[in-house]
């Protein structure tokens, strides 16, 4: 059930989606109500929503009468996102290592850990670069990341997760710079396994990233509430990013 890139096949299988469903929209949407205040967007800009899933942020950021554009690698998750289109409101399936539409966004937001699934520094660097090149010159880069650190300090090696009548047994370690979560149930008769497979991305390896794209750091917030960023404290790093 694994290939390659493992999350081609599990971000686009349904049991994704069941086993995040209890995600916090209420607490994404202040999050969202926040950064657009901060970052001063106005419905004039151009903000790209990238690796957006099936579009949470991007809808609601829409909603506030701003222009979207979500792009994300899942098929399934661009047809659901389809749904909610309008002519300020687009989704398209992008690989964020390819340049999508070269010097257009004001804004390029990746949210909630969207990002750490690539195989090693260079790809990171090959998405960093084409981000970059995304944005118009000054334009503002997003990244929402957990903070590294404080996970490593915080990791629970087994749990058991009941949503919609699935047991998921979840196992997470950590091994050779990744943080490997694998995920066993059944259903329907039929047992499954699935893996995520996140880069355990330091500090420091961010901040080679941002220079090797051109990115100039411009703030570090340690939570949704935009505090500031503590690497022992913080469950976040949110990096505020300038071309």
């Amino acid at each position: 059930m694994m290939t390659k890139e493992w999350f081609s096949s599990w971000f686009d299988s349904p049991y994704y989606h069941i086993l995040y469903k209890e995600r916090d929209d209420k607490e994404a949407q202040l999050f969202m109500d926040q950064l657009s205040s901060y970052l001063q967007i106005q419905p004039e800009h151009h903000i790209m929503d990238l690796a957006c899933g099936k579009g949470r942020h991007a809808i609601y950021l829409n909603q506030k009468g701003f222009e979207v554009t979500g792009v994300d690698l899942s098929p399934q998750s661009i047809a659901f996102a389809k749904i909610y289109e309008n002519a300020h409101l687009h989704f398209f399936v992008h690989d964020m290592r390819e340049v999508f539409e070269e010097r257009y966004f004001d804004f390029i937001l990746n949210m909630f850990t969207s990002f750490g699934y690539l195989e090693n520094h260079d790809e990171n660097i090959k998405a960093f670069q084409a981000a970059a090149r995304n944005l118009r010159k000054g334009g503002i880069f997003v990244m929402d990341f957990f903070n590294t650190e404080y996970v490593k300090k915080q990791l629970l090696p087994f749990q058991v997760k009941e949503i919609d009548g699935i047991r998921f047994e979840i196992t997470k370690t950590l091994q050779d710079g990744f943080i490997i979560k694998d995920i066993d149930f059944m259903d329907e008769g039929h047992e499954y396994h699935f893996h995520e497979k996140v880069q355990a991305i330091s500090l420091t390896d961010f901040q080679h990233y941002f220079s090797a794209a051109g990115l100039k750091l411009k703030q570090i917030f340690g939570d949704y509430h935009l505090n500031a960023f503590d690497i022992e404290t913080s469950p976040r790093m949110i990096f505020i990013l300038e071309k």
